[in-house]
């Protein structure tokens, strides 16, 4: 496993982080050993966020004794400096650390800047002069703010999704941080549970200069991972076959079930019913036809077109249009008319 250095940061860690969203979802017994074992394993980059309920505080009961020895990096989606004094002081407190080696702010929807009247990155400067934070990060969905951040200097690393489901502008990016010195985090390189080959993913990011967090909830999900550390899979002739392939059948409009369009007006759970065909097809399983899914998806009858999913998607998908054509895929895969 080729280790990869962030930027200006001087951060060096195996091309193997941890994504700790999914652990809020576990006991916190389970996220204890996950965490741990990970640790074991080699990985010394763990990314979290204050937006990911109890995520911080399994980390600190896991990782307390060996904090000068791993990479934390959190995150804040404050929109005021108010907000974000109290989130930092709450991460510190929670994660049981005296700095934070990564600080980001969360989605942002612009690029901030000294003296832009917000006062935000002035927080981040007087929290890293304290040294309560070490380094500045961020992290975007839309590629317009995306470059506009690493075209600013302003920021240590980026964080953005990056697969190999992803377009050309999206390998812009990634060389424009290369470029500007700047790390480049990996979010959704599994592209939000649609790639299901961990060995492809992997193969392809390894190419790449950059550092993959992949989202752990499962000892079996961690296993595999940290088996890459010895073995790190080779884009071979097979696996670039396969990945020109899911590119052919995945190209055009697919939700990557990020959830940024939510909530929805009139409760519809966008975010996965919106890719319900692909996942009945790429993760089948009957759970996706129980009776909580069917009303789930019923619910996209209620949609009143009302367009502030569309305003709110990172990818400008025509999201009622798209839940239309799953909604009918679906009842046809009710009927039996589908296989899936």
């Amino acid at each position: 496993m080729r280790e990869i250095t962030l930027g200006s940061t001087g951060i060096t860690t195996i091309q193997n982080a941890f994504g700790a969203l999914p652990i809020q979802r576990v006991s916190e017994e389970e996220a204890i050993a996950i965490l741990r074992a990970a640790f074991e394993g080699g990985m010394r980059y763990f990314d979290t966020a204050r937006a990911y309920s109890d995520s911080e505080h399994k980390i600190a009961l896991a990782l307390g004794d060996v904090r000068d020895q791993i990479y934390i990096a959190t995150k804040t989606m404050a929109k005021t400096p108010e907000d974000f004094w109290k989130d930092l002081e709450t991460s510190l407190e929670t994660l049981q650390t005296d700095y934070i080696d990564i600080y980001q702010f969360h989605c942002v929807p612009q690029a901030w800047r000294p003296g832009d009247g917000t006062g935000m990155y002035e927080c981040m400067l007087e929290a890293k002069e304290q040294g309560k934070i070490r380094h500045i990060g961020v992290t975007a969905h839309l590629l317009n703010v995306a470059f506009e951040l690493v075209e600013s200097g302003l920021y240590e690393t980026l964080q953005f999704p990056f697969s190999y489901l992803s377009g050309p502008r999206e390998f812009e990016l990634v060389e424009a941080c290369n470029k500007a010195n700047m790390g480049f985090v990996v979010m959704k390189g599994m592209a939000g549970g649609l790639i299901t080959r961990a060995d492809a993913a992997m193969a392809f990011t390894a190419d790449y200069d950059v550092l993959p967090i992949w989202g752990i909830q499962k000892m079996s999900e961690l296993e595999e991972w940290l088996s890459f550390n010895e073995n790190t899979p080779q884009m071979t002739d097979e696996i670039a076959a396969f990945i020109e392939k899911e590119r052919a059948e995945l190209a055009g409009e697919f939700c990557r079930g990020c959830g940024y369009c939510m909530p929805c007006s009139v409760d519809i759970s966008i975010n996965q019913c919106a890719r319900m065909s692909l996942m009945l097809r790429r993760a089948p399983s009957a759970a996706w036809l129980n009776d909580h899914w069917q009303a789930e998806m019923k619910k996209i009858e209620d949609c009143i077109d009302c367009g502030v999913c569309l305003d709110r998607c990172p990818y400008q998908l025509q999201i009622p249009e798209l839940l239309r054509k799953n909604y009918a895929d679906y009842q046809q895969v009710l009927a039996g008319e589908v296989e899936v």
